[in-house]
């Protein structure tokens, strides 16, 4: 397939890559708002180059889990000659396994399991040169009481030197408001813990993204691109309570050199309502580098 105009500029150009939450430019998996797209997956990066997006951002689901291309070595070369027959690049892994079944899970077994898993990923992300995996601490796994915040750490410090050593980062997605969520960085003391922003999930905590990035806007390495309602769902981009220009406006004091990633809301087919909303976000990207 020749890549040829398809995509506007060259990800050289860039100060940061634009790309997709794996499946928003598919119909619905099996009727599930977010899930890796088992059997299509490899259609959404055709579409991806034809709008001109960067690379998406895979999602790693606890159904399905060994047919997850990112577990096989014959997945992972699949993924780069689609790389190179498109331009769109796995550059970001959103582990929603974690959610499921958390790394600091009481049990012992299932947080056995998922630590072996994350130590697969970091083996997958070394080959595919990923700069992050996103672990999310929210909903059923938050990082709700000082006893789970202990487990957290305990189960990820040993793999600190890893992360260093292949260069990725373990980019931590939490509903902690700025003061935990720093102290709960300076516990793990590695350039390589860094911060997923959710611009949507901090508008429906009622977080102020100025104060937020006061706090860690230097450690950000992956950001999401999303709307919520306060104490609500995701709705379309502009039609929520993420004030996009606070937001944008307080970025711009960092060097903010990660990966913009359109997690946006989505319905049952997903490329139409993609394009209105990348539409609607895009001149606050492009204030930014895009």
């Amino acid at each position: 397939m020749s890549t040829s105009g398809v995509i506007e500029g060259t990800q050289m150009d860039k100060e940061n890559l634009l790309g997709v939450m794996q499946g928003r430019l598919l119909p619905k998996y099996q009727g599930r708002y977010q899930a890796h797209p088992l059997g299509y997956w490899q259609q959404e990066f055709t579409i991806a180059a034809q709008l001109g997006l960067d690379c998406i951002e895979f999602i790693v689901d606890l159904n399905d889990l060994q047919d997850n291309p990112l577990m096989s070595a014959p997945g992972r070369d699949e993924i780069r000659v689609l790389t190179l027959q498109t331009g769109v690049q796995v550059k970001t892994f959103c582990a929603d396994i974690f959610m499921q079944q958390p790394l600091h899970d009481e049990n012992s077994n299932k947080s056995g399991a998922s630590l072996m898993v994350l130590q697969s990923l970091l083996v997958a992300a070394k080959e595919l040169q990923v700069s992050d995996i996103v672990i999310p601490c929210v909903d059923q796994s938050s990082l709700a009481s000082d006893k789970q915040m202990e487990r957290f750490v305990q189960a990820i410090k040993p793999l600190l030197s890893e992360c260093e050593h292949y260069g990725v980062n373990l980019s931590l997605e939490t509903d902690l408001a700025p003061e935990p969520f720093v102290r709960l960085l300076d516990r793990l003391s590695s350039a390589r813990v860094t911060v997923n922003y959710d611009i949507g999930n901090s508008a429906a905590l009622g977080y102020d993204p100025k104060v937020e990035l006061s706090h860690y806007g230097d450690r950000i390495s992956d950001i999401h691109v999303k709307d919520r309602v306060l104490n609500g769902g995701p709705v379309v981009l502009g039609q929520g309570d993420a004030d996009f220009e606070r937001f944008f406006d307080a970025l711009a004091a960092y060097r903010y050199k990660g990966p913009f990633i359109m997690q946006a809301y989505r319905d049952e087919q997903g490329v139409d309502i993609f394009k209105q909303q990348l539409d609607w976000v895009r001149p606050y990207l492009r204030s930014h580098g895009e």
